[in-house]
C-alpha cells in the first residue's frame, strides 16, 4: 500500500468511525427526547385529571398525593433535559474539532492544489504534452510518460473532488452546528421554565403541609380510613383467589387439602398462561387513556415519611365515564363487592388473574369469557373530589405480582 493508498484509508476510516458515532448519539438523543416528550404528557395528564378545578376541594390526603406525584414527575423530566443538554455539548465540542480539523485540512488541500497548477502552468510554458511524448527516446519511455500524464492529471481531479468534498461536509457540519446550538437554547430554557414551576409546586406542597400539621388528626383519619379500605379489597381479592383455585381444580379432579393456593392447569389453560407470561412487559394497559397515580409495593408517606403504605396493585386516574378493559383474553371467575365499596372484576389467564376493582357498572358476569380490550365495566367517579380512579391487580395463583412489570410503560 503506497502513502496515498494509505492517505485515503486513513481518511474513510476516521469518516466511518464519526459517522457510527454520530448515529450513536443521534440514536440516544432521540431515545432521550422520546422519554421526555412522555414525562411532558405525564404531567399534562397529571394537572388535568388531578388538578381540574372541580377536583381542587378534594380531601387533603388526595391534593398531598397528587402534588407529590407532579413533583416527582418534574423532577424526572429536568434530569432527561440535562441529560440531554449535556449530550448536545459534546456532539457540539466534537463538531467544533471536527470543523477545525476539517479547515486545516482543506486549506492544506488547497495550497498542495494551488502549488501544482503553477507547476503544470510553468512546465506548459516550456513545452506542450505532445512535444513532451514525441521527445521521448523509445516507444516504452513514451508509454511511461503518457501514463504519469495520465495519473497527474486524475490526482489533480482527485484533489479538486476532495476539495469540493470537504467544502461540502464544513458546510454540513457549520449547519449541524447551529441547530445543535439553537436546540440547546430551547432545551435551556424550557428547563429554566421546568425548575421555577418545580419551585412553585414545591412551595404549594410546604404550604398544604402547614395545613397538614395544623390539623394532623384529620391527617392521620383520613389515611387510617384509606388503610382499612385497601385491606378490605385485598382480603376480599385474596378470598375470591382462592376459591376459584378450589373450584377449578375440584372440577378438574385435582382437589386436595392444599388445592386452594395453586391451579391444577388443562392443556387448554396451560397454552393461554403461557402466552400471557410470554407477553410480559407487554400487555396492554386496563384502561383506554390514564396515568398510573400510584405504583405498586411498600412506600414512604408524603408528610410523615416515618408512616409506610403497601399498595398491592396499582391506582391508574382516568377520565369520568371511562371503561374498564380486559388486559387479556380469559374468563370471568369473580365478582367483587367489597362492603360499603364498589364492584370488581376478576378474570382468570390460565394461572394468571388480573383484577380491576371500583367498578359502578359491570358488563360481564362469572363464567363469561371475554376477549383482549373487551368492556368489563363503567369505573367509578367519585361525586366529592371528581376523580375517577381504577384500582387493578394481578397474581399469579395466590402471589402478588407487580403490575408495572407487565403491562406496557405503566
Amino acid at each position: 500500500m503506497n502513502f496515498k493508498s494509505l492517505q485515503k484509508f486513513v481518511f474513510y476510516t476516521l469518516v466511518v468511525i464519526s459517522a457510527q458515532t454520530f448515529y450513536a448519539q443521534t440514536s440516544e438523543q432521540k431515545a432521550l427526547e422520546e422519554k421526555r416528550e412522555r414525562l411532558q404528557n405525564e404531567i399534562r395528564e397529571i394537572n388535568r385529571l388531578l388538578f381540574a378545578e372541580k377536583k381542587e376541594k378534594g380531601d387533603v390526603l388526595d391534593q398531598m398525593e397528587a402534588l407529590d406525584k407532579k413533583i416527582t414527575v418534574r423532577q424526572q423530566l429536568i434530569r432527561v433535559t440535562n441529560q440531554q443538554t449535556n449530550l448536545l455539548n459534546r456532539q457540539i465540542n466534537t463538531n467544533i474539532r471536527s470543523i477545525g480539523k476539517l479547515k486545516n485540512e482543506l486549506q492544506e488541500i488547497k495550497d498542495e492544489y494551488a502549488k501544482m497548477i503553477q507547476k503544470s502552468y510553468q512546465n506548459r510554458s516550456k513545452q506542450n504534452r505532445l512535444m513532451f511524448l514525441l521527445s521521448s527516446e523509445s516507444f516504452y519511455q513514451a508509454f511511461k510518460r503518457l501514463q504519469y500524464m495520465k495519473q497527474y492529471t486524475d490526482y489533480r481531479k482527485e484533489q479538486g473532488e476532495q476539495i469540493i468534498a470537504k467544502t461540502d461536509e464544513l458546510t454540513r457540519l457549520n449547519s449541524d452546528l447551529n441547530e445543535e446550538r439553537k436546540v440547546k437554547e430551547v432545551l435551556l430554557a424550557q428547563n429554566t421554565k421546568a425548575k421555577d414551576q418545580l419551585f412553585g409546586e414545591i412551595q404549594q406542597q410546604k404550604a398544604l403541609l402547614g395545613t397538614i400539621r395544623k390539623n394532623e388528626n384529620k391527617y392521620v383519619s383520613a389515611i387510617n380510613k384509606k388503610k382499612a379500605e385497601a385491606r378490605k379489597i385485598d382480603q376480599q381479592i385474596e378470598k375470591l383467589i382462592r376459591s376459584a383455585i378450589a373450584a377449578s381444580n375440584k372440577k378438574v379432579g385435582k382437589a386436595t387439602a392444599t388445592s386452594n393456593s395453586k391451579f391444577v392447569l388443562t392443556p387448554e389453560a396451560a397454552i393461554v398462561a403461557n402466552n400471557f407470561s410470554a407477553n410480559k412487559g407487554k400487555l396492554i394497559w386496563p384502561v383506554e387513556k390514564g396515568i398510573k397515580s400510584q405504583g405498586f409495593g411498600i412506600y414512604k408517606d408524603a408528610v410523615y415519611p416515618g408512616i409506610q403504605h403497601q399498595s398491592n396493585g396499582v391506582i391508574i386516574a382516568t377520565d369520568p365515564g371511562s371503561k374498564a378493559r380486559a388486559i387479556f383474553e380469559g374468563e370471568v371467575i369473580a365478582i367483587l363487592a367489597v362492603p360499603g365499596g364498589n364492584k370488581g372484576v376478576q378474570i382468570k389467564h390460565g394461572n394468571f388473574i388480573s383484577t380491576y376493582y371500583n367498578l359502578s357498572d359491570l358488563y360481564v358476569k362469572k363464567g363469561d369469557r371475554v376477549a383482549i380490550k373487551e368492556e368489563l365495566g363503567t369505573i367509578y367517579t367519585n361525586r366529592s373530589n371528581g376523580q375517577t380512579r381504577l384500582k387493578f391487580y394481578l397474581y399469579q395463583d395466590t402471589s402478588k405480582l407487580n403490575p408495572e412489570d407487565w403491562v406496557y410503560q405503566l
